[in-house]
This record gives structure tokens, sequence and C-alpha cells, in this order.
């Protein structure tokens, strides 16, 4: 089975409408939204009949008032103030915990003497599998402020492979989350090629540098398209040698085209339209497969 993930060095460089054309273009293919933190796939392709699952990741203490003996160990030994005394003058001192401030480390449940304080598994947000006007859909939603979004990812990519399999599908689009971190990292990990998307600009050329020496470490074969390309020949020309120089295929370009907007605003990938770029993106697919 095949996995093209589509990433970039930051956010807004294009790589959503990028990979819904390329969906479209491919036909029979399971698209992963693995962008967790601002999930946008579903927007252009809304989901249907998708069962929602919980996503738990990490742990949170929990006090339980009718043990708490007030003793204030918990308290004592919270490096994250997660602690918080309740409790009146006159009435039993007792503490409670910030969920937010709790960083999950376990250290207060380990010496309460009284066992007053669960630690149950903390809910990070949900992930479904959907049906969509183009095909089959996964993915997620990260709960505002929490973490772990790398193990989500996973969750997800695991979750469209095993789709694809029992159906009988052999190619997985990934739209992949932008920057270099730990949520890239896990988009990469066991994928079959990825496809990086720039800008003409001097961050797109720092940006793409740093996406290809991870794309290196992982051993992955690495394409480069540069987006808005004629807004800048003299930097694309640029970035496309250095790109060449890192061993990166070029698979052409996308010149600027206000029908791409118009094409995300009407809730269609570029290529359902008749914008100009599309035919750009049409060349592109051509080199991938």
């Amino acid at each position: 089975m095949r996995e093209l993930v589509i990433i970039s060095g930051k956010g807004g460089t294009g790589k959503t409408s990028l990979t819904a054309s390329l969906a479209v273009l491919a036909g029979r293919v399971v698209m992963a939204d693995c962008d967790v933190d601002a999930a946008d796939l579903h927007l252009l392709f809304p989901p249907r009949n998708g069962d929602k699952q919980p996503f738990y990741s990490g742990h949170e203490a929990v006090i339980r008032p009718a043990d708490c003996i007030g003793c204030g160990l918990c308290l004592t030994y919270c490096r994250f103030d997660a602690v918080r005394m309740v409790g009146s003058a006159s009435g039993p001192t007792l503490f409670s915990i910030d969920p937010a401030a709790c960083e999950g480390c376990g250290l207060c449940v380990h010496f309460c003497p009284t066992g007053a304080i669960d630690f149950p598994e903390r809910l990070r947000g949900e992930w479904m599998i959907a049906n969509t006007r183009i095909g089959p859909m996964v993915h997620a939603r990260l709960d505002v402020a929490a973490e772990n979004s790398g193990k989500l990812v996973s969750l997800v990519r695991k979750q469209a492979r095993e789709f694809a399999e029992k159906e009988g599908y052999g190619l997985i689009i990934t739209d992949g989350p932008p920057g270099i971190g730990c949520p890239v990292i896990a988009s990469l990990t066991g994928a079959s090629q990825v496809l990086v998307v720039t800008e003409p600009t001097v961050s797109g050329e720092h940006d793409l540098g740093r996406v290809l020496g991870l794309a290196r470490h992982f051993d992955l074969p690495a394409a480069v398209c540069v987006n808005k390309w004629d807004l800048n020949p003299e930097m694309t020309e640029r970035i496309e040698s250095k790109a060449r120089l890192s061993g990166a295929q070029i698979v052409g370009h996308i010149r600027y085209d206000p029908g791409v907007t118009r094409a995300m605003m009407q809730a269609k990938s570029v290529v359902e339209t008749d914008a100009p770029a599309a035919e750009d993106i049409r060349r592109i697919w051509q080199m991938l497969r």
C-alpha cells in the first residue's frame, strides 16, 4: 500500500488545497487529515455517517473530597501549582486540583496517604472514519489546549491504514501537519513518499530546508512544489535549485490564482473548478503517480 504525505514548513502554504485536489485526481483513495491541531479538510469534503470515537491521552489527578483528610501533601509536592486549597475558615480544609494546570505527573497520587486521588485517563479529543462525496476520510479533532497531537496523528494514520487494507484501497493521501515537530514526525514514519509545499519567500526557503532534512532523516523520497511561484520567479528558481541539491524531485509549481480561494469558498477542490491553477495541479499529479 502506498501513502503520500503532504507537508509544509509552516501553515497557510496551500497544503490542504493541494491535498484535496490530489485526492480527487487519485480517484479511489483514503484521505487522512493529520493536521489535528487545525483540521480543515472536512470543510471541502463534509463528512457523512461518521461515528465519533473518543481520544484519550495522558492522565489527570482528581481528589475525592469524601476521602481527603486535608493533610496538604499534594499541595506541597505539586510543582505545577495545580492544587488548590478549598473550604472555609470554620470548616474542614480540603484540596482540589485544577484540571487545566495538572500535568498528569502522578506525584500527588503517589504521596497521598489515604489514596484519595484518582488518576483517570484524560479525554483529549475525538476521531472518526466518515464517508465524503469523493471517498472515505479519517480525521480528528484535538481539544483546545490539549497536548499529544503526535499520538493522535499516529492514531489517525493507523486507522486509515487498517481501513484501506480492509476495504482494498491501494493509496492513502495524508494532509500532514505544518512544521517539523512531533506531529510531523508522527505523520512521516513509515510513509511511502512526502510532498513538500512551499512558497517563494525567504521564510519558505528556510522552512523547506528544515523539512527536507527531516525527510532525509527518515530516508523518505521527497518531492517539492512551489505554490504561487509567479509572485517571485527568482526565488522559485533558487528554492528549486536547493531542493534538487538536497536530492528532492521537483514535481512542478502552482501559479498564484484567486480561483483557489473561490474554490474554497464553494467547498470544492481546485481541480473541481475551472481555475487556471487546476492545470498546474494536474501536471503535479502526473509527476507523482
